[in-house]
């Protein structure tokens, strides 16, 4: 578990600052004015502290909580409705019957997939 001891603040608005800094193209000064929206001012060297810091300690958690896949997948195709619509429905599964990825269409189309 990453360890939050000392900072001045919640281990969420962190986490949360780190996550939205990594997974989305934006500048630091974005993630201030995002967190200062939802009331916690925060400056945009703060966030870069923060992301320096718990970014890679983030990943190497999330590395040790990702499971196994097997080898071997197979394409599993289903028709489903999707707010009113009919979409074809993709799934990439395992031997175990682990979902690896999924894609929605409309169209049939086995090789996009």
């Amino acid at each position: 578990m990453i360890d939050f001891k000392g900072s001045h603040y919640p281990r969420d608005v962190i986490l949360y600052a780190v996550y939205f800094y990594v997974r989305y193209a934006v500048s630091y000064r974005d993630v201030e004015e995002i967190l200062l929206e939802r009331g916690v001012r925060a400056d945009h060297s703060t966030l870069n502290r923060w992301v320096v810091k718990y970014a890679p300690l983030v990943a190497e958690e999330a590395q040790k909580r990702k499971s196994a896949t097997c080898r071997s997948w197979r394409m599993d195709e289903t028709y489903i409705k999707v707010k009113g619509k009919w979409t074809y429905h993709y799934r990439a599964i395992d031997r175990d019957g682990k979902t690896l990825d999924f894609m929605l269409s409309e169209r049939r189309d086995e090789a996009a997939a």
